[in-house]
C-alpha cells in the first residue's frame, strides 16, 4: 500500500483535496495521512475512490463530506456536518462530533466514538450511524431511510417527522418527536444491531436497546387534523 502524508500547516487543504480528486485507478489502495489539521474545514471531501485517509487531529466543518468508497479515520473530534451526504465507505470519528453529523447520508457507515451534537442523522437517506455516546436534540429529524444506533442517551424530539429510518437507543430518551414511537425489538432488529455494533467495535448487548420508528400518521396531509397530530 502506497503511503503519502499531507501537512496542512504547509499549503492548507487544497493540495490534499486536489490529490484525492484524482483518477480512482491511481488512488486505489493509497493510504493518505493528514497531519496538523488544526480544525481546518472541508478536509477530504468529495472522494470517489477506495482510498484510506487518516486525519491525525481535530477536523473542522464537513470533514469527509460527500464521501464515496473511501475509509476515513479522524483521530480527534469533528465539527459540523462530518460525513454529510455520504454515499458509501466508512468514516470513523475517534472523538466527538458537532451538529448534523451524517446529515442526508445515502449510504456508508459513520462511527462516532464519543457524543454527537444536535440533529445527528438529520434527513438520513440510507446510511448507517453508530454513536458510542449520546446525541443532542432533534437527532434523526426527517430521517427517511437507514439506521441509527445510539449507545448513550438522546435529547429532545428524537426522530421528529421520522419516515422509514429506524433508531436504536440504549440509554434514556428525553422526548420523542412528532410521529416517532417506541416499538418492540424483532429478530431483524437484533441481527441489525449485532452487525452494526460489531462494525463499530462495540460490545453492547442488542437486547438492551429500544427501537424508535415512525407511527406513519404524517405520511399524508389530513385537513381534518387542524394541524395537530
Amino acid at each position: 500500500m502506497e503511503s503519502l502524508t499531507f501537512d496542512l500547516s504547509q499549503g492548507g487543504v487544497r493540495p490534499l483535496n486536489q490529490h484525492l480528486h484524482g483518477p480512482a485507478a491511481e488512488l486505489t489502495g493509497q493510504h493518505i495521512t493528514v497531519v496538523n489539521p488544526d480544525g481546518a474545514h472541508n478536509i477530504a471531501v468529495g472522494m470517489n475512490a477506495p482510498v484510506k485517509v487518516t486525519i491525525d487531529g481535530h477536523a473542522g466543518y464537513y470533514a469527509a463530506g460527500m464521501n464515496k468508497l473511501a475509509d476515513v479515520t479522524i483521530n480527534g473530534s469533528a465539527g459540523t456536518g462530518v460525513a454529510e451526504n455520504m454515499m458509501s465507505g466508512k468514516v470513523h470519528v475517534k472523538g466527538f462530533a458537532s451538529n448534523s453529523a451524517g446529515a442526508s447520508a445515502h449510504g456508508g457507515l459513520l462511527i462516532i466514538d464519543g457524543d454527537a451534537g444536535l440533529r445527528c442523522g438529520i434527513s438520513l437517506k440510507g446510511g448507517d450511524i453508530v454513536v458510542g455516546g449520546s446525541v443532542g436534540s432533534f437527532s434523526g429529524f426527517m430521517a427517511q431511510a437507514g439506521r441509527m444506533v445510539i449507545c448513550g442517551n438522546a435529547g429532545d424530539a428524537l426522530g421528529d417527522s421520522l419516515y422509514e429510518a429506524v433508531i436504536y437507543v440504549k440509554g434514556e430518551i428525553k422526548s420523542l418527536g412528532a410521529d416517532a414511537q417506541l416499538e418492540p425489538l424483532g429478530d431483524s432488529d437484533i441481527t441489525a444491531l449485532t452487525e452494526l455494533l460489531a462494525a463499530a467495535g462495540l460490545n453492547h448487548k442488542p437486547q438492551d436497546f429500544k427501537r424508535v420508528a415512525s407511527a406513519r400518521s404524517l405520511y399524508h396531509w389530513n385537513a381534518d387534523a387542524d394541524q395537530t397530530y
